[in-house]
């Protein structure tokens, strides 16, 4: 099993690292486009993170690291099994102004994390993107010649370590302390025209932040049968809102760019002294982020739930990095979402056992450009298919794919409407580390 996991992940982060994690224009603004809905179970479901079981993982609440052990009969009711979670995605995006569109599309790798039981304590770590930056934008004057052109790349992952701890079978809770860390930078070109002509040589901007930080998220997690039928899980977590040290660098230089083939040839680069500015070292504020769920379900059978997430975007600062059309907003979500599975014991009918998921969700982002709140929403669906029945049927490990189409932002006021579809896979793996000898 650790092989075929080490396999594995070193496949989806070749494919990670080798593509462009966000290709949003608005990625330009603050740390990058967040990425905050969970695993691929939890985005098919909307990015719900109400419900949680003892098979799959839930990247978003602490608490689930010792979720209920309602699955414990394949691993013929000695404790819970150790899970391993690993996933990336894939998205086509459309970007649309009122001029017209131009289609993109992007790779990422999403999360890899483990999760094993030891009693009633529950231990888990792994790695998975905070936000992502990648833009390409251009500006233009009004004769139609290029005026300036803005880059950016990077964005900040996070690593994490988890203890949960189950007071019964109904409650848990649970805590994560993350160390954030990586870098984003921008460039910005500038050009100027003499006669009609571009001078020979523009000015180039270059700053670079790189950042790091301890952050830190609390789950608690309640679950109780109001009958012999049906039973009732409630959630919420809460991440404080924390400090990422920046470590800043701003070069200018001049370029003589040909521009026909965009080739760049960069001369007498000056290093500005931010020390001078008190801009070398600053503090990033990550916001605070809340998440309050509740569900009704059969167990094995159904589920559906909603959740309601708030982050205080309206604290975050970027000293080094100001922009004058924008600013932050406190940001809401919705999201409501659910699965089915037809019969989680079939002996025949492979289908029966799959589990079928789907949901919807609606946000604003935090982000006002122009006065326009910039606002997303999507609409997820998605499967569970087993990879190993056990002898009674039930489920240890399965691939998990999922969909979502949903639209960002808005063509109101010069700004850019982004329709996506992404495509996302991941593996959750089962396994036990243990076996309990047993003799005739």
């Amino acid at each position: 099993m650790i092989k075929r996991v080490v396999v594995i992940l070193i496949t989806i982060l070749s494919f990670g690292l080798s593509a462009q994690q966000t290709v949003s224009p608005y990625s330009f603004y603050g740390l990058g486009s967040l990425n905050l809905r969970g695993t691929v179970e939890n985005k098919s479901m909307g990015g719900i993170s109400v419900y949680m079981d003892s098979i799959h993982m839930n990247l978003r609440n602490p608490a689930s690291y010792v979720s209920k052990n309602v699955d414990a009969e394949p691993f013929a009711g000695e404790s819970r099994p150790v899970k391993y979670a690993v996933g990336g995605s894939y998205s086509a995006v459309s970007l649309t102004d009122g001029d017209g569109s131009v289609s993109v599309d992007r790779g990422s790798f999403d999360y890899f994390a483990f999760n094993f039981p030891i009693g009633r304590l529950g231990l888990a770590g792994g790695t998975t993107p905070y936000s992502s930056v990648g833009y390409r934008l251009q500006g233009f004057n009004s004769d139609g010649d290029i005026q300036s052109r803005f880059e950016g790349d990077g964005g900040v992952d996070k690593v994490f370590a988890g203890l949960a701890y189950k007071f019964s079978d109904n409650f848990s809770v649970g805590l994560d302390i993350n160390y954030s860390f990586g870098f984003i930078e921008n460039t910005a070109l500038r050009y100027l025209y003499s006669n009609g002509r571009p001078v020979q040589f523009q000015t180039l901007e270059t700053n670079r932040s790189d950042l790091r930080g301890v952050g830190y998220n609390f789950g608690a997690s309640y679950r109780t049968k109001i009958n012999n039928k049906f039973e009732v899980i409630a959630s919420a977590s809460y991440a404080p809102e924390t400090n990422l040290r920046s470590d800043n660098q701003r070069t200018l230089a001049s370029v003589s760019v040909n521009t026909l083939s965009e080739v760049e040839v960069v001369t007498n680069v000056i290093e500005v002294d931010l020390a001078e500015q008190d801009l070398e070292v600053t503090d990033l504020a990550l916001p605070s982020r809340l998440a309050i769920g509740a569900g009704i379900g059969q167990p094995r059978h159904w589920f559906v739930g909603a959740e309601y997430t708030t982050l205080s975007n309206s604290q975050f600062n970027n000293p080094i990095f100001d922009i004058d059309i924008s600013e932050f907003e406190n940001s809401h979500g919705f999201a409501v979402g659910g699965f089915i599975i037809p019969r989680y014991n079939a002996f025949r009918g492979y289908f029966q056992r799959v589990v079928y998921r789907a949901g919807f969700r609606t946000e604003n982002t935090g982000l006002v450009l122009n006065g326009e709140s910039i606002r997303e929403f999507g609409i997820s669906f998605g499967m569970s298919l087993p990879l190993l029945p056990s002898q009674n049927g039930s489920n240890f490990s399965d691939v998990n794919i999922g969909f979502e189409y949903g639209q960002r932002g808005t063509t109101n006021n010069n700004l850019v409407r982004e329709d996506f579809f992404s495509f996302n896979i991941g593996l959750s793996l089962n396994d036990r580390w243990f076996k309990r000898s047993k003799y005739k």
